[in-house]
């Protein structure tokens, strides 16, 4: 497993929200290239950026962020967040990301999903937000019907092999995982999937990698690297033990 740190970008700032809501943020830099700059001089070997302005308004719109971190930084870059078209996915690629997040539109979109999984097939990752056990889109402003493992489920139907899955409400509360819903998130995703919400300390890494889940590939954290709670070498370290 690896360490994913989180770049989240909303107005030109690097910024973490609190389960997801948008008049619940906290500013930890004025440059997410700085905020970039910090995670890989402490080691990350992969970055988990996010356009939060593009997922409200369903299209990118600090692609240019990505561009600057690429180019400045030898790390490799996912990315998502307003991704809704094909065409913004190629600028997302263009732009530098190795691969893409599909949230709203995996869901809404079925032959965008399909179309991408056909174009860029390992390049696609399909994010799976839950909020209150349903799946959360359009930037965590709506939620579905659909619970998280019957998504999977229904994405795998369609090809997909690759997830992210958040639990929202833990996001940015640094509390720990539901150790119990990652685990039947392990036993549901057939490929690869990265887990985030709620990170807060070692012992939560420490506790997913006691889960001994071999599709399990990483964990994305943000706002516990930003405070401090531990650094990204430990991190790692402990995904590793």
């Amino acid at each position: 497993m690896i360490l994913l740190p989180a770049v989240d970008i909303r107005d030109g700032r690097a910024v973490r929200l609190r389960q997801g809501h948008f008049d619940d943020e906290t500013v930890y830099a004025d440059d997410p290239l700085e905020a970039a700059r910090s995670f890989v001089e402490a080691g990350a070997r992969f970055l988990h950026v996010v356009d939060l302005d593009g997922a409200l308004d369903g299209e990118p719109v600090n692609l240019h962020h990505v561009e600057r971190i690429v180019d400045e930084l030898d790390v490799p870059v996912e990315f998502g967040g307003g991704l809704r078209s094909i065409a913004s996915i190629r600028r997302a690629l263009r732009a530098g990301a190795v691969r893409v997040v599909l949230g709203t539109a995996a869901f809404t979109d079925p032959d965008l999903l399909d179309e991408a999984l056909g174009a860029f097939t390992a390049r696609i990752l399909v994010g799976v937000d839950v909020r209150g056990g349903k799946v959360s889109v359009s930037g965590w402003t709506r939620e579905t019907q659909m619970r998280g493992e019957d998504a999977i489920r229904l994405m795998a139907q369609r090809g997909v092999t690759r997830f992210v899955y958040t639990n929202v409400d833990r996001d940015g509360m640094l509390e720990g995982p539901d150790l119990d819903e990652v685990r039947r998130v392990g036993e549901t995703v057939r490929g690869r999937f990265l887990y985030s919400g709620g990170i807060g300390s070692l012992a939560d890494l420490e506790a997913l990698r006691e889960l001994r889940l071999v599709n399990l590939a990483g964990v994305i954290s943000g706002k516990a690297l930003y405070e401090g709670r531990f650094g990204v070498s430990e991190g790692q370290a402990a995904l590793e033990a």
